[in-house]
């Protein structure tokens, strides 16, 4: 289960994120990115947040550490902006908590080269969890000690928006022809070879179990959160068996290294490795691309 962590003090909006999350102190002094239950999005884009992240840490990639994060109604009542006051007021109880990630860069294709390898890895998992948000537009994705990390996984498994269809997901092809590393010459049937294998039913019930009762019970069509768990399950399992044989992905370029940085950021990422969390950067905005 995740970590249960009381959020202490709101400090921020995030307005860049069009579920407007909050930048928040938690009661062990770490500061998160706040995912409000009660955002426009719903608590679908929770549930989404928590499965792809845990399926991606099992899978060996960078992600945010996520926390169950409790908030006390009582923290909007000194909030001036009524729009954000109405989300804190409204959004009491469990939501979902990203670790702030104190300096991470914003990826750019023209500064960072990702090997070829870990690009196919990055492509082949938001594939699988039909993610739709990881274009060149809006990548979603940060640099932090010269690692790539994975963000916003709100978009992703769209299909659990319309479950009478769901079962059609497992072979629904993935557009990748505008994927943020699409032209990092992604090395796709290799990562499929050694990542589909470890997509097993032990594995699907054990990220599902995270995912808060409350954010599942009262799903129309499912008698209660086991059925609602079992049905994610049911549509990951034989799509990742099969997935990398669907992609549309444009002729990449040869690969060249040497892989990270090209040219020099105009600010360092310098978190502290220990507290890995959510950012953006280089805007002040700090952890929009994880907010939405």
């Amino acid at each position: 289960m995740l970590t249960e962590v009381r959020a202490a003090r709101y400090a921020a909006p995030l307005r860049e994120g069009g579920s407007l999350p909050g930048l928040v102190e938690g009661d062990d002094r770490t500061p998160y990115v706040m995912k409000f239950r009660g955002a426009g999005q719903g608590r679908k884009t929770l549930v989404a947040e928590v499965i792809c992240g845990g399926l991606a840490r099992r899978l060996g990639l960078r992600v945010p550490e996520l926390v169950r994060l409790e908030l006390d109604p009582v923290l909007g009542l000194g909030e001036p902006d009524e729009q954000v006051q109405e989300l804190l007021k409204s959004s009491g109880g469990a939501n979902l908590g990203m670790r702030f990630l104190s300096g991470a860069l914003g990826f750019d294709p023209l500064a960072y080269r990702v090997d070829p390898v870990e690009a196919g890895r990055v492509l082949w998992f938001d594939a699988l969890t039909g993610n739709v948000d990881r274009s060149w537009r809006n990548p979603n994705l940060l640099v932090w000690h010269g690692e790539l990390w994975l963000i916003d996984h709100g978009a992703t498994m769209i299909w659990h928006h319309h479950w009478p269809g769901a079962a059609r997901a497992a072979e629904r092809p993935y557009d990748a022809s505008e994927h943020a590393l699409a032209s990092c010459a992604p090395e796709v049937e290799r990562a499929a070879a050694e990542l589909a294998p470890r997509i097993t039913p032990e594995l699907l019930a054990e990220v599902t179990a995270e995912v808060p009762d409350a954010w599942l019970e009262g799903e129309e069509g499912f008698a209660g959160p086991e059925e609602v768990r079992a049905a994610y399950a049911a549509v990951l399992l034989p799509r990742a068996a099969r997935v990398h044989r669907h992609l549309v992905l444009p002729e990449p370029a040869a690969a060249t290294g040497p892989f990270g940085w090209i040219t020099p950021p105009d600010r360092r990422d310098t978190g502290d490795p220990g507290e890995p969390g959510t950012a953006s950067a280089p805007r002040p905005a700090a952890g929009e691309g994880a907010a939405r």
